[in-house]
């Protein structure tokens, strides 16, 4: 068993490092959609490199989720305890808005700059380019539901990549996912995302929010609940997971350990050294027995066949030695000594240990099953 204790991170640090991810999220990723004049390529890549570069810096304290669907879908995944949820969602919520604002101020710089509608917000219909809100909402379900499909299978402990490429094949979904949708919603997959800048949009954009709230949840929560069921799970649910909100292998789940990375049953996450995710602490082979009434500690075991120590006399009086004028102790009561014509490798009937008499023959200390 290491000497070394990897520190646990605080609830304190799990919520800074997920608003710090989620803000440089939004901020780049936004802020290069409203700047790059329309560039698929560029947006896509910022968004999905984003994802990469904080991972790696903060992905060992909080797991590195930077969006309320992925934290869903890892609770339903197994992955995360209820319990988690609430502070993920704020942290991520806060800054989201944090990078809103931040990019609203900003903008402001140019001359004649109108938030209204160019706050790289997602849209559909007639405040976009005329895509139906029921496609809009079919595929900002799908292409989240994918995303999740990518993240629970990269960071499967079955799988041997996840330790140092599990944040770049996950920035490389999220950018394939804003080529292929990004003319039809903006591609949101990511309240947060959403939220965080759609508020300063303007009323149309905010009337809108609703559908990029709504479906990236219902895909994160399809693939959470369908990914054990279409691959199987790679190690037991960690304890309040899934739809088991109170249960789950509670020896399994050490508070605080889960969020170094998402794969359980494997050091480190996303290639950080650590405790694993859900994984119980290690014990050393050797467990102590659990002392009995009247049994040695197992240091102190006696051989069964070796032969009794010599004790000297006990004085008269003394405890378990009967006084002088009592006669002699019968064998198998209580303080009475050893026969000495007994052999060894035989047990008297009575005898502590052996009280029907009925055993093979060989002295034992008897162990609970």
């Amino acid at each position: 068993m290491s000497d070394t204790v990897e520190d646990t991170p605080t609830t304190g640090q799990k919520f800074t490092a997920e608003t710090l991810g989620t803000f440089v999220l939004v901020f780049f990723g936004c802020g290069a959609a409203m700047r790059s004049g329309g560039d698929y390529v560029a947006t896509g890549l910022t968004f999905g490199l984003t994802v990469v570069v904080m991972a790696y810096a903060v992905g060992r304290i909080s797991g590195g989720h930077f969006n309320p669907a992925v934290t869903l879908g890892a609770v339903l995944g197994g992955r995360l305890p209820w319990n988690q949820v609430g502070i993920y969602f704020a942290a991520q919520l806060l800054g989201g808005l944090l990078a809103g604002a931040a990019l609203f101020g900003l903008n402001h710089g140019f001359e004649g700059f109108s938030a209204e509608g160019n706050m790289a917000q997602n849209f559909f219909g007639d405040q976009g380019t005329g895509f139906a809100w029921w496609a809009a909402l079919l595929l900002e379900i799908l292409m989240t539901a994918v995303f999740l499909w990518v993240i629970l299978a990269v960071t499967d402990e079955r799988n041997a990549i996840n330790v140092a490429l599990g944040p770049l094949a996950i920035g490389l979904a999220l950018a394939m996912i804003h080529f292929a949708s990004m003319s039809a919603t903006g591609t949101s997959v990511n309240p947060a995302r959403s939220i965080g800048v759609g508020v300063f949009a303007g009323t149309d954009a905010i009337v809108q929010l609703w559908l990029f709230v709504v479906a990236p949840l219902v895909g994160a929560a399809i693939a959470g609940l369908t990914y054990p069921i279409l691959f199987g799970q790679g190690a037991e649910p960690v304890a309040g997971s899934g739809l088991n909100f109170g249960g789950g292998r509670k020896n399994q789940f050490v508070p605080g350990n889960y969020e170094a990375q998402w794969n359980q049953g494997q050091q480190g996450g996303w290639g950080q050294p650590g405790a694993a995710w859900g994984a119980p602490p290690q014990q050393s082979q050797q467990q102590p027995q659990q002392q009995q009434w009247g049994q040695p500690a197992p240091q102190q075991q006696p051989d069964p066949y070796a032969a009794p120590p010599q004790q000297p006399p006990a004085q008269p009086g003394q405890w378990g030695q009967p006084a002088p004028q009592q006669p002699p102790a019968q064998p198998g009561q209580w303080g009475a000594p050893q026969q000495p014509q007994q052999q060894p490798g035989q047990s008297a009937p009575g005898h502590w240990g052996n009280p029907d008499g009925d055993d093979d023959g060989r002295t034992q200390v008897r162990r609970p099953d």
